[in-house]
């Protein structure tokens, strides 16, 4: 048709990829988890919901979740209106229990707070939700799958790490247009059927074994992962009419559960991935080996020629597994993993990189307690019917007039806020010797970069340059880019190393920071061997053990550190020191300004809850 762009090989490669986990989250829900589904509000997301809803069998639930729902409408609770003009306690079912059987949609996933995902992630663990309150006990089953819109821009939103590990696929619809949007070659009538089938579907150990090694190969350590790419393979292949688990249902279920999850690779790929230059446009990552879709007629063809295929395709499974994995890791995972040496850290939780704080007056209302309103606490009005509620017939039989709703003193609720705190990012910069000249000018691009984001999460940043025998604080915490060019701009390099100092330094403006409320984030760039005591005398030796005692202080701290190696190969003194501050570790050989900004942003992002 004329004005019809013609759909690419790859795009069409891309859009299978990502409509796949929606056939296998709609054919065993709470068995797969779910699909974090990162993109955009738009017609892509609505294309790939609206395939997802046409694949749900009739009479499956599909409920959405809006961000600010409350624990009532969440997990159920008393129905208010129906508890007053019963006078005795009346249940109202939540989300969770209606979703039985089926999938939620979980709205702006990536600004869910914790305390509510630990909710909702305690009942996809248990399939029940538990109710005592309120004059209220009940149990229901509530077993379903997530999908979690994630609309986050930026690494400053995440979705908490507990979420994530429940959920078996990242989809990534960037790019994608919905015009050039395939249909599956099943719809809900197969999904029922296979729904029958899966109970039967087995799984030999030779599949288990494969998938295993396949996630310790690259690096995927949550056990959660490869029962889920187990999970999932049993689903592809009962969506294939198998009753056995074979090579392209474990394929398939490693390439959409284990690659996303990488965090290292075999030194071949990171090698290799290191001669790409970073402005080369992607290879295709359909390895020719690869699984087709299930259902898809390739499937029967490619098994019809098995034995005329290459000898050096004839290997192990699990060698196999391993080479559909590598094939599917895109190249922007391959460089972060050469950039952070090898290993991407496993994030320990996510979300904006400032700490939440109890607050009474402001912030972000995050549920009631009970007191009397007054000194800057509100009254949810609300919630106190809802606590006096369960009381009203025996209070009306002590005399209080039935046409009241009888509030005593003890039924008063008062809403709970928390606010978050601003980051500061401390750079501590070793600007001592002629080879510190070019990290210097790499550290002056990042504290830009950086502040730029900062106009965006309202944080901070500060820098601390230490050569000949002190420390100085170059530019102290501001948000200011005209002030911190200028203050950059002069920062001469050269003398001595006074590493102990700059430590001291660094962590001495962090603890002043996190006692007036902030959220610190410390980065030391330097190569680890210093020459100049604490004191500001020469020796080596007595650097060493000041910059080491100076270390211990701040993993004392508990301070979010990362350690940039800024020497021209990995130096065992800077791992050791980073080891003894209990920092994240990465050399920079062969990084940028940019790449200095993503890690410190990554390291930012992943301590997010420590402090919270």
């Amino acid at each position: 048709m004329s004005g019809v762009p013609m759909q690419t090989d790859d795009t069409m490669a891309r859009w299978l990829r990502a409509l796949l986990p929606a056939a296998l989250c709609a054919l065993d829900p709470a068995g797969c988890g779910g699909v974090r589904l990162r993109a955009q509000a738009g017609p892509a997301r609505d294309a790939w919901l609206a395939q997802l809803r046409a694949l749900l069998p009739p009479g499956t639930p599909l409920r959405r979740i809006p961000l600010d729902a409350p624990d009532a409408r969440l997990l159920g609770g008393l129905d208010l209106a129906a508890t007053l003009r019963a006078g005795r306690p009346v249940a109202e079912r939540g989300l969770l229990v209606e979703a039985h059987g089926g999938v939620v949609l979980l709205a702006m996933a990536e600004r869910i707070s914790s305390a509510a995902a630990a909710r909702l992630t305690a009942v996809m663990d248990e399939g029940v939700v538990v109710m005592l309150r309120d004059g209220l006990e009940t149990r229901e089953a509530a077993e379903f799958g997530v999908i979690a819109l994630d609309e986050a821009q930026g690494d400053d939103e995440n979705l908490p790490a507990a979420l994530c590990d429940r959920l078996a696929c990242i989809v990534e619809l960037e790019g994608l247009r919905a015009g050039d949007c395939p249909q599956l070659p099943f719809d809900a009538g197969h999904i029922a059927a296979a729904r029958a089938r899966l109970p039967t579907v087995s799984v030999s150990p030779v599949v288990i074994q494969s998938l295993g090694a396949a996630a310790q190969a690259f690096g995927v350590d949550s056990l959660r992962a490869f029962m889920l790419a187990v999970r999932a393979a049993r689903a592809a292949a009962a969506l294939d009419g198998r009753d056995q688990v074979g090579e392209p249902d474990v394929t398939l279920a490693a390439q959409l559960v284990l690659a996303p999850r990488a965090t290292q690779c075999p030194a071949s790929a990171v090698e290799a991935s290191a001669d790409v230059p970073p402005d080369s446009p992607a290879p295709d990552n359909t390895p020719a080996e690869a699984a087709p879709p299930p259902g898809d007629a390739g499937g029967e063809q490619k098994d019809e020629q098995k034995d005329d295929r290459p000898a050096d395709l004839q290997q192990p499974l699990e060698d196999r597994v391993l080479d559909a994995v590598r094939a599917a890791l895109s190249p922007d995972l391959l460089a972060h993993i050469r950039l952070a040496g090898g290993r991407l850290p496993r994030a320990r939780s996510a979300g904006r990189s400032g700490a939440l704080r109890g607050n009474g007056q402001r912030g972000r209302p995050v549920g009631v307690r009970k007191g009397r309103p007054g000194g800057g606490l509100r009254l949810s009005v609300i919630d106190t019917l809802r606590a006096a509620a369960p009381w009203q017939l025996l209070r009306r039989r002590q005399g209080m007039p039935a046409t009241r709703v009888a509030v005593r003193p003890e039924d008063f609720r008062v809403v709970r806020y928390r606010q978050r705190t601003q980051t500061t990012t401390i750079f501590v910069v070793d600007a001592s010797g002629s080879s510190a000249l070019h990290r210097l000018g790499e550290a002056k691009g990042a504290v830009e970069l950086l502040l730029a984001d900062c106009y965006v999460r309202r944080d901070r940043v500060a820098v601390i340059a230490f050569r000949g025998t002190r420390a100085e604080l170059l530019l102290p915490p501001t948000r200011s880019l005209v002030r911190a060019k200028r203050s950059l701009a002069g920062l001469p390099g050269g003398g001595g190393t006074p590493l102990a100092a700059g430590i001291e330094a660094g962590w001495s403006l962090a603890d002043a920071l996190r006692r007036q409320g902030d959220t610190p984030t410390l980065v030391l760039l330097t190569d680890g061997r210093g020459n100049v005591a604490r004191d500001g005398q020469g020796g080596r030796a007595r650097a060493e053990q000041d910059a080491q005692a100076a270390a211990r202080r701040v993993r004392a701290s508990a301070l979010r550190t990362l350690f940039i190696d800024t020497s021209p190969r990995p130096h065992p003194s800077a791992q050791s020191l980073a080891a003894g501050m209990g920092a994240l570790y990465a050399p920079l050989s062969a990084a940028d300004a940019q790449g200095i900004s993503q890690l410190v942003k990554q390291a930012g992002a992943q301590s997010a809850g420590q402090n919270g």
